[in-house]
């Protein structure tokens, strides 16, 4: 095992093994909860899981569920250490998956740029910021990153009108890509957007070559096939009906599905995502971009740009846009970036050379030997760029850590504390994990419940809007042409007090029975609205700043309600999420 990929994984499974915030609803209830489901039998699945038409794969929440079958199989999975384990395995098997990612990109640097820029990549790739808040989490956009990576270290992006077709075409090369690329599709069918383009290139400049061409083209057809009638397979078996998650994917987000959880800007991803995903690396990023566009010579690298450019420009397309979806093409930046740090350094003399090859190879403590292994850059960029570390840190340990850490709380909570009374967490949907981070099933069955946030599913057919809304506000949540309808979260905290008035009785049963009609059902559509309807359980967990809306303080401790948890300081958060967690227990 090179250094190279002992180093990338020590940091990605130590930053997976760390990471105690919250980021991205779908890094539990697109992974984990799916998973638990399949193994334990209960989960909080969302509707994309249980709608007439699922649009979700089981194929990347399935690399859970061997680990969770196997703490099962083993009585572990009721113990303390279970617990433990069911939450710090599957991070372990995540972080060691994000290390392709880091290893891959140094091929793609050593391959196009030369083995004097791989460190600078590496250096990258390792302190990004991004990274560091999301390649090691279980989000399938991160695998996404990884296989689409690997694809990329095997894509000859030397292709070019001017070179030969036999020297362009390498059979094995060629099928490594292709399946790695039909895994990060498979992974995430939007991944497609970016082989349409990088496979459609190829064949061009391949025309002039009928027998590459139909090598490629059955290349193409048989590995593809195959990926598609598998993942037909997994998915049918897992639903017990025919189903093709991404042909169900491609039809719900082409309707106003897809603008329920948010419109923005066409610009986007240049204004807000690139400067997020780049961070410190940006203005190198923006000028490796420049030094190659004009450069005849640099064929690889201004393919890596135009490919870069199709991904923004078509993702942009779309109302719906999150930093994470261009994600994939992260690499492909730090391509770019670490061309013009290089350069840009590339300034010593030939006896400052001299001295460092010297240094090299002369036996030197630990302590010399991290130093002459840093990247050859200029010590100000060095420093520049290792800003990142410390906001990265914070993102990971610190920031937003409280809606973790309440289901720590929640998981130790004594068996005849929860016995007769229940948890409710009046909190906007999916603000915390789910069932995979607590583990009880004396929890499941309606004794923990959640506010509801089901988009208006009915509407799928009659409504299609792609593009950007007229009213293109990035905090519109519901700018879907749709006004008249609003979910559980909306209808609650529109008026938290008439909610908690209308839809609780007006005294605590001190039985704690389950509430009759707590939350909206998951994947099925209510046009007349649901009849949501509650008791008053033992336990209610929400935002701080829910008690700064008027009259629900006085309500809540006139029901005999007192705080008994908090945790997370108040700034933290946005919007509703804010003010830290509280948890309030009935006291009487």
């Amino acid at each position: 095992m090179s250094t190279t990929t002992r180093l990338a994984l020590a940091v990605r499974v130590l930053i997976a093994l760390c990471t105690r915030t919250f980021f991205q609803p779908d890094e539990y209830f697109q992974s984990l909860e799916p998973a638990h489901h399949a193994v334990f039998g209960y989960a909080h699945l969302t509707w994309e899981w249980l709608a007439p038409k699922p649009i979700r794969s089981i194929i990347y929440p399935a690399l859970n569920i061997p680990i969770f079958w196997t703490l099962k199989a083993l009585a572990l999975s009721e113990t303390w250490i279970g617990a433990w384990l069911l939450i710090y395995i599957p991070r372990m098997l995540h972080g060691t998956l994000a290390a392709a990612t880091d290893i891959w990109l140094c091929e793609i640097a050593r391959r196009w740029l030369g083995s004097q820029y791989v460190s600078t990549a590496l250096f990258l790739s390792l302190t990004s910021f991004f990274h560091s808040l999301s390649l090691s989490r279980s989000l399938s956009n991160s695998l996404e990153t990884s296989l689409t990576t690997i694809a990329f270290a095997h894509y000859p992006w030397d292709a070019s009108s001017h070179l030969s077709p036999q020297l362009i075409y390498n059979s094995s090369r060629m099928k490594t890509t292709l399946i790695f690329s039909a895994l990060a599709c498979a992974a995430r069918p939007t991944n497609a957007v970016i082989w349409f383009y990088l496979y459609g290139k190829l064949f061009w400049f391949l025309r002039s070559s009928r027998r590459t061409v139909r090598a490629l083209f059955l290349q193409v057809v048989t590995i593809g096939l195959i990926a598609v009638l598998s993942l037909f397979a997994l998915d049918s078996l897992y639903y017990q009906k025919p189903t093709l998650t991404p042909l169900n994917f491609l039809l719900t987000n082409l309707s106003s599905v897809s603008l329920f959880y948010g419109s923005n800007s066409w610009h986007y991803y240049l204004t807000q995502a690139l400067p997020i995903l780049c961070t410190t690396a940006l203005p190198f990023v923006l000028h490796g971009m420049w030094s190659v566009v004009f450069d005849r010579h640099a064929a690889a690298l201004r393919n890596m740009f135009t490919a870069v450019v199709w991904c923004i420009g078509c993702y942009s397309m779309a109302g719906h846009k999150e930093w994470r979806f261009i994600h994939p093409i992260l690499p492909l930046l730090h391509i770019f970036a670490a061309k013009s740090l290089v350069d840009l350094s590339d300034r010593g003399s030939t006896k400052e050379r001299k001295i460092a090859n010297k240094r090299a190879v002369e036996p030197r403590p630990f302590i010399q030997r991290f130093i002459y292994s840093l990247p050859p850059i200029r010590k100000g960029f060095l420093i520049f760029l290792s800003l990142t570390i410390p906001a990265s840190l914070y993102v990971v340990l610190f920031y937003c850590s409280a809606p973790i850490s309440v289901l720590s709380y929640v998981r130790s909570l004594p068996v005849n504390d929860l016995r007769n009374g229940g948890i409710g967490f009046l909190m906007p949907c999916h603000s915390t994990p789910g069932h995979a981070y607590i583990h009880r099933k004396d929890l499941a069955s309606g004794k923990m419940w959640t506010l509801g946030c089901e988009p208006p599913l009915q509407y799928v057919a009659s409504c299609p809007s792609v593009l950007v809304s007229p009213r293109d506000e990035p905090n519109n949540h519901r700018n879907q042409n749709l006004p008249t309808y609003r979910d559980q979260t909306d209808v609650f905290f529109h008026s938290p007090v008439e909610y908690l008035q209308s839809r609780f009785p007006a005294h605590v049963n001190l039985s704690f029975p389950l509430s009759p009609f707590p939350s909206s059902i998951s994947g099925a559509p209510a046009p007349d609205g649901y009849p949501w309807a509650h008791e008053w359980p033992r336990y209610l967990v929400f935002f701080g700043t829910l008690l700064e809306e008027e009259g629900v303080q006085n309500l809540l401790e006139a029901k005999g309600y007192g705080e008994v948890w908090r945790k997370g300081r108040s700034w933290e958060g946005e919007g509703l999420r804010k003010g830290g967690v509280r948890v309030w227990k009935w006291r009487g």
